[in-house]
């Protein structure tokens, strides 16, 4: 019971905002994103290709100094899986019908978001600042499904197909953004973070055929543990 009861304290002193304390937080989240100015395609035999939002996560860990009751800076890196995503198209090659289905460009950046953080009351904040991002991979990711004489003996069996494509060599390497959003953290130190991601600089380089200026649009949810250092 005693050890409990210390347990107990522990939480609640973390959950405090003091002046002039340090905390640690680590967090994992959510993902829905897109990417700006990059939209509908037309392909052969008049089909169409659509932009849709994409899913994905993220998992990083940050550091706040609390300046006062009201007011704080927090700098943190990440790992976020971004990107945007494409609707499943039908088309045809040979009379035969195939079906691409979960087309994605998949970007992968280590961010270092810098943010203050003013709490509006006790465990509510409001937060913007400004977030660096490194390009570490970018790719495509397709499924085809159709179906095939593959056996060669006239039957037409279901066949799947999965292929990537390496598309680092069509987004610039470097990504600026302002985060903006809002915090509320629990009575036991856990903090729910929403935040959008304004995208400022052209991700996609000149090489990038059907694509011009298109930045990076993000919304992110997290859960995290803060602690006292």
């Amino acid at each position: 019971m005693m050890a409990v009861a210390a347990f107990m304290a522990t939480v609640s002193a973390s959950a405090q905002f003091e002046k002039g304390t340090w905390s640690l937080q680590p967090y994992v989240g959510g993902v829905i994103s897109s990417v700006t100015n990059a939209g509908s395609f037309d392909l052969d035999d008049g089909v169409e290709l659509k932009k849709k939002m994409r899913v994905g996560c993220i998992i990083g860990g940050e550091a706040e100094y609390q300046f006062a009751e009201k007011f704080s800076v927090a700098a943190g890196v990440n790992y976020t899986t971004q990107g945007c995503g494409w609707e499943d198209i039908d088309y045809f090659d040979g009379g035969a019908k195939i079906k691409i289905k979960n087309q994605s460009d998949i970007l992968g950046y280590i961010k270092i978001p810098i943010v203050a953080n003013y709490y509006i009351f006790k465990g509510f904040a409001v937060k913007a600042g400004v977030q660096f991002g490194f390009l570490v991979s970018s790719t495509f990711y397709a499924h085809g499904e159709t179906n095939y004489d593959v056996l060669g003996d006239g039957v037409n069996r279901k066949v799947d197909l999965y292929g990537t494509i390496d598309m680092k060599d069509q987004y610039k390497k470097f990504d600026f953004s302002i985060p903006v959003g809002v915090s509320y953290q629990f009575k036991v130190p856990i903090t729910i973070d929403a935040r959008y991601q304004i995208g400022l600089t052209k991700v996609n380089k000149e090489s990038f055929v059907g694509v011009k200026d298109s930045k990076n649009s993000v919304f992110t949810l997290t859960v995290g543990y803060k602690f006292a250092l």
